[in-house]
């Protein structure tokens, strides 16, 4: 949003900052300024010049002579356009002068004569695009003045940076609201010099209203809930007055004539789009409300662009054929220009999701659609129509017939919002009394409507509907006008909230701790991927080449680490938790799953002196796996090794994660290093993608035991294991059949070879046994051993080694 810093100033009684004061308030209020523009600064040797006598070159036929009065004496000057005339109004720029592009004007001689100097264009001087004729100034001017100054462009243009959710500020009254604070509190609108005092009457009317041989009939109020038509006649088309210009081109904005500029300046001041149409070019003298008709497919623009249009497009139609795309741009055949002399002013309401939709369509975007995306002030239409119609009165004359066609029932029911004293101190950890908070959001509209115990209620008002709706949205008004560098630095008392995070995210959370605990780093990679790594089709992709929803992360996890690879980064740990999506059923949505996807290479450890360098293997691989496993299903699922091969990863490398039914829930492995690009140092890569539970189980609450007073006894178990037996089924064994005296277990030694049979191998075990309440004897140990090798035997047929 271009600001000007001379009509803010206006709009605000009292207020006597600087810009840079301005921008530094704004930034505070949260819409930064992104940058501050001068617009006359490139203009500042340009001066208001009178020609005196304007003939024909003697040696050119498309060259002219003129005499200039500059303020000293009167200078030759040649010049090409066809539009100068004697007694005429120019800006001039002597011999000397600097134009925008650093052109220096010289003192030349063309064709024989000597000119001194230049007569400008709007094009030249970088104020429009029009070259074809110099540009002819209106109103009364001394001869040598500044041109800067007699245009008004000594003004300070501010280009606002705007969230989507703020499109009150996408005016000056908006910005204005925000600037009040610093002054007197209040926003006054200026008088528009020239104006009438207008009593405007209103016929209303649905789905159709007439009056004055002019109708207006809506077709769709779920798209534009209201529409008000005005009808000024006898208006004279031309040039806006000096005041006019100046106040659009501080706003960064072009002026084209008196009609389209009083529309332009309605909507920079209170940011309702307006439109005008030359009234003799409707068909009809009606207007019709409509979505596009199956013939019509093809529309031109005022930018004189054709456009292809759909039938879920509103457009704006005479009794014929559509005149203008809603919301978006009006139509080249019905355009004001010189031969004008009445005007049917569009002030409409129209639904911002639609307006979107359209203007996305097209590819194109407009300062009305941008305003009615975000929601314009529904509340304030009348106001708005009111204003641009004393606009064009004062500008190009005529006059308004009969009442303003009002149709459709779509009418601002504001919406009244309880705001408790109390909430506020517990949200921002400072009291706040009722009469600060009514001084906080009082200039920014906000009414207050009743106080009754400790509660306040609000009235809010139609520039603010779409973004204030609830108590939480008022308390970010009041902290943000009060100013979050008011706050004081220290913390107040903290209480945890009562309401605990749902099971998945505290999974995620317990996963995040661990991993990075294992020296692995988190990554977010983006969803979209490309054929044939997904199912689901996005409507609109962000790339062509990514028009498609992942059905897992490693992939994506994948290119992250041929990216570090390629640049000389060998050590990679990549952890995500994101979400897969799969294609559903027959108008159903997709289907989306919690995943967590590992990658790694390189070093097991850090590089140090004191060891030598190992690669990260199998092994490790599978001890992540397990921790994994462990928490994401809280001990119910097992790790196998992968005997089949299945999934993107290498035969006999990997491992399969079966949850507690024996569905396969993950998998784990080496990737093949032909599906990576890697470099040719690079050494394996190990992946895992494992599908998180929707409905994980809590958490185990942490208890206390207290240390032991009573010594352990250890026992070394050398057990003949056939090797279809695995270590994991031994030791969920062990604890079943030693009871509560078992007070841990786990393998230290793997031995095959002589004095162990074909077929098994030696694994030795050591078991710890300890009582709370005394001191053990062998004699228990020995009986819980015996029975330890019983079971064993039985279920396995493992023995002791001896």
């Amino acid at each position: 949003m271009k600001a000007s810093y001379r009509w803010l100033k206006d709009l605000v009684p009292g207020l006597d900052a600087d810009p840079s004061a301005l921008t530094e308030h704004l930034a505070s209020r949260g819409a930064p300024v992104e940058d501050v523009v001068w617009p006359g600064a490139a203009l500042a040797d340009v001066v208001v010049a009178r020609v005196l006598e304007a003939g024909p070159h003697p040696n050119a036929d498309r060259l002219s002579l003129c005499q200039v009065d500059a303020g000293a004496e009167p200078v030759s000057v040649v010049c090409g356009a066809p539009n100068v005339r004697a007694g005429g109004w120019y800006p001039f720029a002597p011999v000397g002068a600097v134009l925008p592009g650093d052109f220096r004007i010289k003192k030349a001689k063309i064709r024989g004569e000597v000119s001194e100097g230049m007569l400008c264009s709007a094009k030249e001087l970088r104020l429009g695009v029009d070259h074809a004729g110099i540009m002819e100034l209106s109103g009364e001017f001394e001869p040598g003045e500044s041109f800067v100054a007699a245009l008004g462009l000594d003004d300070v243009t501010l280009d606002v940076e705007i969230t989507a959710n703020r499109g009150d500020l996408l005016s000056h009254v908006g910005l204005a609201r925000e600037l009040a604070a610093m002054a007197a509190g209040t926003v006054d609108l200026p008088g528009l010099p020239g104006a009438p005092n207008l009593s405007i009457e209103y016929r209303a009317g649905s789905p159709r209203v007439e009056a004055g041989g002019v109708s207006v009939e809506v077709r769709d109020e779920g798209l534009c809930p209201r529409y008000l038509g005005a009808v000024l006649r006898g208006v004279t088309i031309g040039p806006s007055p000096t005041w006019l210009q100046s106040r659009l081109r501080g706003a960064g904005a072009r002026p084209i004539n008196n009609v389209v500029d009083a529309t332009n300046y309605v909507m920079l001041e209170l940011g309702q789009p307006l439109h005008a149409f030359d009234l003799s070019k409707l068909k009809g003298d009606a207007v019709v409300v409509r979505r596009a008709g199956p013939a019509e497919t093809e529309f031109t623009t005022l930018d004189d662009e054709s456009r292809k249009i759909t039938g879920d497009m509103l457009m704006i139609c005479d009794a014929e054929r559509p005149v203008a795309i809603a919301g978006v741009m009006g139509g080249l055949h019905s355009e004001v220009d010189e031969s004008t002399t009445d005007v049917l002013l569009e002030c409409a309401w129209f639904d911002a999701k639609a307006i979107r939709a359209t203007r996305r369509a097209l590819g194109m975007s407009t300062d009305a659609s941008y305003r009615f995306e975000r929601g314009i002030d529904a509340e304030g239409m009348e106001q708005a129509l009111k204003r641009c119609i004393q606009s064009i009165l004062a500008v190009a004359g005529g006059s308004l017939d009969g009442p303003v066609l009002d149709c459709g029932e779509g009418r601002y029911e504001a919406l009244e919002v309880p705001l408790r004293l109390s909430r506020i101190e517990r949200v921002l950890g400072i009291p706040f009394e009722a009469e600060h908070v009514g001084s906080l959001l009082r200039p920014l509209g906000f009414t207050l409507q009743n106080e009754e115990n400790g509660t306040l209620t609000f009235r809010i008002p139609g520039f603010r509907s779409h973004d204030v709706r609830r108590e939480i949205d008022l308390i970010e008004e009041v902290a943000r006008t009060h100013g979050y560098d008011a706050f004081p630095q220290d913390l107040g008392a903290y209480r945890p909230g009562t309401v605990p995070d749902h099971p998945l995210f505290q999974l995620e959370d317990e996963l995040r701790h661990e991993l990075a605990a294992h020296g692995l780093f988190e990554t977010q990679t983006p969803a979209f991927v490309p054929p044939g790594e997904g199912d689901v089709e996005v409507s609109n992709p962000l790339a062509s080449t990514e028009p498609l929803m992942r059905r897992a992360v490693l992939p994506s996890l994948l290119r992250r680490v041929e990216y570090n690879l390629a640049r000389g980064n060998r050590d990679v740990r990549f952890f995500e938790l994101g979400t897969s999506f799969t294609r559903a059923g027959s108008g159903l949505p997709p289907v989306e799953r919690p995943h967590i996807a590992l990658a790694l290479t390189g070093r097991r450890r850090p590089a140090h002196w004191s060891y030598a360098p190992e690669p990260f293997d199998v092994w490790d691989l599978k001890a992540l796996v397990e921790v994994v496993s462990r928490h994401a299903y809280r001990g119910s699922a097992t790790v196998d090794v992968d005997q089949e091969g299945a999934g993107p990863f290498d035969t006999g490398s990997g491992f399969v994660v079966r949850d507690a039914s024996g569905a396969v829930v993950g998998q784990a492995g080496r990737v093949p290093p032909a599906t990576l690009d890697l470099p040719a140092w690079a050494g394996d890569v190990w992946g895992l993608e494992l599908t998180l539970p929707s409905e994980p189980a809590a958490a185990p609450v942490p208890t206390h035991t207290p240390l032991p007073h009573f010594p352990a006894v250890e026992r070394d178990l050398a057990l003949i294991v056939p090797d279809q037996v695995t270590a994991g089924a031994v030791l969920d064994r062990i604890r079943a059949e030693t009871g509560a005296l078992l007070e841990d277990a786990r393998p230290f030694d793997l031995y095959s070879g002589p004095g162990v049979p074909d077929g098994t191998r030696s694994i030795a075990f050591r078991l710890r046994f300890r009582a709370r309440d005394r001191t053990l004897k062998d004699n228990e140990v020995d009986r819980s051993i015996e029975k330890l090798l019983g079971a064993l035997a039985e279920a396995y047929g493992i023995r002791s080694r001896g």
